[in-house]
Formats: C-alpha cells, structure tokens, sequence
C-alpha cells in the first residue's frame, strides 16, 4: 500500500472523537510527532470527525473505526495529517459517498488507500473508471452498519445508520443543523427535489424509533452545533418537524 502524495494541508487540525467506547467525547486520541504518527489507546470502536473540508464546500466527513473494517464517509482533504491518521488506525474498508458534493478526491483515496467506493446507483456515473459498488435501496456493508437512499437533496443522496451507540445516522446533506442546532431538511438552489426529500425524512422517522436513533452526524453546518460534534435525542427532534407545513411553505415560494 503507497502513501497518499504529500500536499499542502488545509488545516492543522486533527480529526476528533465524536463517540468512543470506553473514552470520554473530546478527547484527542490521536497525536503527531516531527517524524510520524502515533494513535494511542483508542477503542476499537470509535467515530472520528474530520475537519470541514473546503473541496467539497465545507463538508465534514466522518471516520467509523472497528474490527469488521473502517468505514469513511464523504472525503476529508487529502492532506499528511488525514493520511497519518488512516494509517494509524488500520486503512479504509469503504469510503461511502453520502451524495455527489462529497465526491472530493476519492479517485486518489481509493488508488493509494485500496479501499472500495459505495454510492447510490443514481450517482455512480460521476465516478467514471473507478471502481464502485452501487446500491439501489439499501445495502450492507457489516453486522452494525447499514445504507439507506434518502433522495431528495441529490437524485443518489443517502444516508448510513450505525446501530452502536444507541443509533447514528450520517446524514450527509439530507438533515443538516439549522442556527438552533436542530436537525433540519433545507431547501437549496441546488436542491433535486424537495417534496422526495420531505419523502425521505418521513420514511426515515417509520425506520426507526426513539431507542434505535439516538444521534445524528451531519455532513454540513456543523459549526452550528456550537462544539456539540452531534445531534442527541435525534428520533425526538425530527419527529417534532411540522413536515406538511415545511412543504406548504416552500410551495407559496
């Protein structure tokens, strides 16, 4: 396996825990040195954030590390300090793209990672010579880690469900936090369709339930959560959405 290509880093930030077994929220587990890097004490079984990444408009990604392969979701920047941490904490399995803004480079992470690229079926072609696994409804990839299309947002958007820690949902673009902090479906210029998305939350909130949905990792804004790096109680926040009324809104416009 090569090294990712040296290159001028966007940030001197390192990806943080988001939720860890056995180690509290906020703690760095990851430290660099002139010379290498080092992961130290962290469990297998862990979520990492990266920082928002300009290339794919402030997209944050996120980084799900356990026994049965990692998972990657969306592309972080390509930089020395991302590539030191995927080494450290053993490789990608899969870099699941949420929706087409978060393609990012991930023609260079799967060359130099090996990793296999998931994304809905609808998207696959911005992808052309790489290899790709599509999905029409839903696919598995473990024994805790499931994808669901959500479109609405983008024709291929969707979303990936992590049944540890009482339930994350990586949303991408689909719900992202508004200036309170709530889990929100929001209507874009560059929106596909928004009714099919109002569709999608909906059939979201009759997947689940307030004891298997307990978070939400948004894949945008999240310097909306104010430091929070999730969305707790997430099942109950998004069953509080007026959906009707959000598309009665956006019809008067």
């Amino acid at each position: 396996m090569c090294s990712l290509p040296q290159q001028p880093s966007q940030t001197t930030k390192s990806p943080r825990v988001v939720l860890s077994d056995g180690v509290p929220s906020g703690s760095v587990l990851y430290t660099l040195t002139e010379t290498s890097s080092t992961s130290t004490n962290f469990a297998l079984n862990s979520i990492f954030a990266f920082p928002p990444n300009r290339e794919t408009l402030g997209g944050t990604s996120y980084f799900i590390v356990r026994n049965e392969g990692n998972i990657l979701i969306d592309c972080p920047a390509l930089d020395q300090t991302n590539q030191d941490f995927w080494r450290s904490h053993g490789g990608v399995r899969w870099l699941f793209l949420t929706h087409r803004g978060a393609i990012g480079k991930a023609a260079e992470i799967q060359q130099i990672l090996g990793c296999e690229i998931l994304i809905q079926e609808e998207e696959a072609y911005l992808l052309p010579g790489l290899t790709v696994t599509t999905f029409s409804q839903e696919f598995t990839l473990n024994s805790t880690a499931q994808v669901v299309w959500t479109p609405g947002h983008s024709p291929g958007s969707s979303c990936l469900y992590y049944q540890e820690f009482g339930g994350v949902l990586f949303t991408g673009r689909h719900l992202v936090p508004n200036q309170q902090s709530q889990p929100m479906p929001l209507r874009t210029a560059k929106t596909f369709h928004w009714s099919r998305q109002i569709k999608s939350l909906q059939s979201l909130l009759e997947r689940f339930t307030p004891e298997t949905l307990q978070y939400i990792c948004p894949g945008a804004n999240t310097g909306l959560l104010r430091g929070k790096r999730l969305i707790d109680q997430a099942y109950q926040r998004l069953a509080g959405l007026d959906l009707q009324a959000m598309l009665a809104a956006q019809a008067i416009l």
